[in-house]
């Protein structure tokens, strides 16, 4: 017997209460109200169930759908509630959970318990007409490869327990838990199927056949076949977009059958592992294709490809038309998942997200806006882009910008861009690179972080700055870790950057006075630390020079409100430098120099600029003397309180004709409380790669705190289990020196060659403990301008920690960050690497409130 392919749908729909945006529990009240054979009871009090009517055509399927929808609104409104339609409600929490009345939903909440309590979750189901059980379990399991991209076109859960999951469909993992979820596993016929359900139940792990969870079943109640993976969408075009992709794949499986043609079904392992990838990325990440042994590819190429795999059913059915449309548009907006993170990016508030959800279940069907944002025309959107979401379409927070820079053709890019190249010159902004100065290569978009991102930024930063700095003070101190037994001494001891001359300093003195940082944004909008600079981080006057240029060459650019400004930053480093020479001193007006190693430094223009903006003497070695004990300014006797250290060598080596121990005898004033150093000898131990590992161990034990910030997952060569598992996958991981400065020697095994694999997996055998390995992580991209107009590079962030103590008072984060951006093709944002830089746009919190 044929299939009769008529369609139909269930909605599970969460219950949000109006004044509080959180899940309400009135189903049972509400229920009564409201016709039985068009709603329906679900396990948790917070939910109602629609019901379609049997359909024929997409076009149908939307209409019932949107009509249950708003009937059901218009019912419930007098009572203070509204629907959304997502796989979890964005406020959901464990206590939400109220279990609707009944025998059979009390037996599962006695046997399932917590299982049950997590089900705070709604699902789209979608039905198939399929009458003949036989062909129909035969197409259950031929439809199999289809479903991972329709669970990540429905993607809408990545919020759960009040926070984001990582997921993008955590509905689905949640759902995966019950014993009868997922496949049914090899039958033949309706009987073994039957036999299949039968055993479940003679087994006591379900009740009935209502509980065969499975990801398509012979329905339970109703002639059909049914899809059950997907989440609930709030935009109804989704939901038929996937009911007429899955009467495809239905139709092709039936097809299949009936032709007797060979198959060959995906190992069950495989097919988990391709569902958990599509929960896990939705469509910003990669899928597989459809073949029975994996193919990675990007999510929207793999939808593409199940399209065009379903074509001449589509067009059999007469819904080719429809859904090549409705795909489109899908890509183009991205699913649920991508605008509910797009709204908490903006505050970090849940009640945008729920605000959200709930106009997007009651919007128009296609998703549209009244007043849609503009695509970037050619933009090649990346899965993390910053400002430009799905369909090329700019953030909230790019709008603006996006925008004005639309109005820009070649020759007016081309124009300001020479401009910016004066500027650059005539100002002398760049490095110094054997002997010659590196032009500093400055992108006209700006980036922009949000008020709520920067204080997650502050909190996260400010709690690993003061870790670091009370482990300098132990480490070349008491060693109070080494004796509780959480580090061990050659943990660090004799590592690369330790320093024996570091002890001497007092004990209560400041050893990282200024901090930098490294971050990196992952494609969920989450910061990562990359790496630690603490010897002597740089950028903090390039950062400044970008907002100057910005200023001079696009003064037009629309800046937002409450933007913080950079240059106070230059109070700041000044401030924190008399206060740890005073602490150390006693002096209360000291006086402060740079120490540089002059013209021919590399950031000698960063030199200049700090001295003269922080109110610093710039001095070199030929400059210093100590008398009694003290050090000063050799040509005027000037006695100097404080030396900010931007050399690159130890303060040890420091030597003058007429005082060839000068390093030295610095250090015995150090010693002895007349000067302060900044940043101090031995920080170095900190930049160590491999000391990177030990960071968020550090915070937990110096501050009995959780890690606010994550850390990328680092492997450490010298250990031999770590080791060998470097060794075996040098090309699947980003490698580096532990004492890699500027990207020197990095290496991205993905974009290696396989000589420089086989190069690198030599230098690390033949040296274990001069080398980390590292995941690959992807850097978030933003777009840059050319002639040709906007186009993504990925980049990273530096930010800058001003630190006068160990309490939380006492760390302070600049208003200044320097984004770098990397080359085309390239995820190394260094500019010894063909890097650049861009502005970055502070927001202010009270911007946001």
């Amino acid at each position: 017997m044929s299939a009769e392919l008529t369609l139909g749908a269930e909605e599970e729909l969460h219950l949000i209460d109006l004044e509080s945006g959180r899940l309400s529990a009135k189903a049972p009240r509400l229920l009564p109200k409201l016709p039985a054979d068009r709603f329906g009871a679900e396990l948790q009090r917070t939910t109602i169930e629609t019901n379609t009517p049997v359909v024929t055509t997409l076009d149908d399927l939307r209409r019932v759908i949107v009509d249950l929808r708003q009937e059901l609104a218009a019912a419930i409104e007098p009572a203070g509630v509204t629907i959304a339609a997502a796989g979890t409600a964005p406020r959901s929490e464990y206590a939400d959970f109220e279990l609707t009345s009944g025998g059979r939903f009390g037996r599962m909440q006695e046997q399932y318990r917590m299982l049950v309590d997590e089900q705070l979750i709604c699902g789209l189901q979608v039905h198939v007409g399929v009458s003949d059980r036989d062909l129909a379990v035969q197409i259950a399991q031929r439809v199999a490869p289809t479903l991972p991209a329709l669970l990540a076109l429905s993607a809408s859960s990545p919020f759960w327990n009040g926070q984001d999951t990582g997921y993008s469909s955590f509905r689905s993992i949640i759902w995966q838990r019950w014993p009868s979820a997922g496949s049914f596993g090899r039958v033949s016929s309706a009987a073994e199927y039957d036999k299949v359900l039968d055993d479940l139940i003679a087994s006591g792990v379900i009740a009935d056949k209502k509980m065969a969870y499975f990801d398509v079943r012979p329905s339970s109640h109703a002639p059909t076949l049914e899809l059950r993976v997907c989440d609930a969408t709030p935009v109804v075009d989704d939901a038929v977009l996937i009911a007429g992709l899955f009467r495809a794949a239905v139709r092709k499986a039936e097809l299949a059958v009936e032709s007797g043609g060979e198959w060959h079904p995906r190992s069950e392992p495989l097919h988990r592992a391709a569902m958990w990838q599509a929960a896990r990325s939705g469509l910003s990440g990669e899928l597989l294709g459809l073949g029975q042994h994996p193919e990675r590819l990007p999510a929207e190429i793999a939808v593409r490809q199940l399209v065009s795999r379903l074509r001449p059913e589509l067009e059999e059915l007469g819904d080719w038309a429809t859904v090549a449309d409705l795909v489109e548009d899908t890509l183009a907006r991205g699913t649920s998942t991508d605008r509910q993170r797009t709204a908490y990016a903006e505050r970090g508030s849940l009640d945008d997200v729920v605000a959200q959800v709930i106009a997007d279940t009651a919007g128009t069907p296609s998703g549209h806006e009244e007043h849609p944002v503009v695509a970037i025309p050619s933009y090649r959107v990346r899965a993390g882009d910053e400002a430009v979401g799905p369909g090329a379409r700019p953030r909230p927070a790019f709008r603006d910008l996006a925008a004005f820079f639309r109005g820009w053709d070649a020759d007016t890019t081309i124009e300001h861009c020479a401009a910016r190249d004066v500027w650059t010159r005539e100002h002398e902004v760049g490095f110094v690179v054997d002997g010659g100065v590196q032009v500093f290569g400055c992108d006209l978009v700006p980036r922009t972080i949000s008020a709520y991102e920067w204080a997650q930024l502050e909190a996260g930063l400010a709690q690993r700055a003061r870790a670091i700095e009370l482990f300098l003070r132990d480490a070349y101190g008491a060693r109070r870790i080494v004796t509780d037994g959480a580090m061990h001494q050659d943990d660090f001891v004799g590592a690369n950057g330790w320093d024996p001359d570091a002890a001497r300093l007092p004990a209560d003195a400041v050893r990282a006075s200024v901090i930098g940082f490294d971050l990196i944004r992952n494609e969920f909008g989450g910061w990562r630390v990359l790496e630690d600079n603490v010897r002597s981080p740089s950028g903090v006057a390039y950062g400044l020079a970008l907002r100057e240029m910005m200023d001079d060459v696009v003064p037009d650019a629309p800046r937002p409100d409450r933007l913080r400004d950079p240059h106070t930053v230059l109070g700041l480093l000044r401030d924190t430098l008399c206060a740890n020479a005073s602490a150390v001193t006693g002096h209360p007006d000291p006086v402060v120099a740079l120490v540089s190693d002059g013209p021919g430094a590399g950031a000698w223009y960063e030199h200049r600029r700090l001295a003269d903006g922080a109110g610093m003497r710039l001095v070199s070695e030929s400059d210093l003397d100590v008398r009694d004990g003290q050090v000063v300014h050799a040509p005027s006797g000037e006695v100097l309180h404080a030396l900010y250290l931007r050399i690159d060598r130890d303060v040890s080596a420091l030597r003058t004709d007429a005082t060839p121990d000068l390093g030295a005898r610095i250090l015995d004033a150090a010693q002895a409380g007349t000067v302060h150093l900044a940043n101090a000898p031995g920080n170095a131990l900190v930049d160590d790669k491999a000391m990177y590992v030990w960071v968020p161990d550090l915070i937990w034990y110096y501050l009995e705190q959780k890690p606010l910030l994550e850390s990328v997952p680092t492997y450490r060569t010298g250990i031999e289990v770590e080791r060998l598992s470097v060794l075996d996958r040098v090309g699947e991981l980003v490698t580096k020196p532990v004492d890699g400065e500027g990207g020197r020697d990095v290496m991205i095994g993905p974009s290696a060659s396989a000589p420089e694999v086989a190069e690198r997996r030599r230098a690390i055998a033949a040296d274990p403990a001069g080398w980390v390995g590292q995941e690959v992580v992807q850097l978030s991209s933003h777009p840059t301008i050319g002639p040709s107009g906007l186009d993504p590079r990925h980049v990273d962030l530096r930010a800058f920690v001003y630190v006068t103590g160990t309490g939380p008072d006492d760390v302070h984060l600049a208003d200044v960050a320097l984004t770098r951006v990397a080359p085309e093709g390239s995820m190394v944002v260094n500019s010894s690497r063909g890097g650049g830089a861009k502005d970055t746009w502070i927001i202010d919190a009270e911007a946001a409130r």
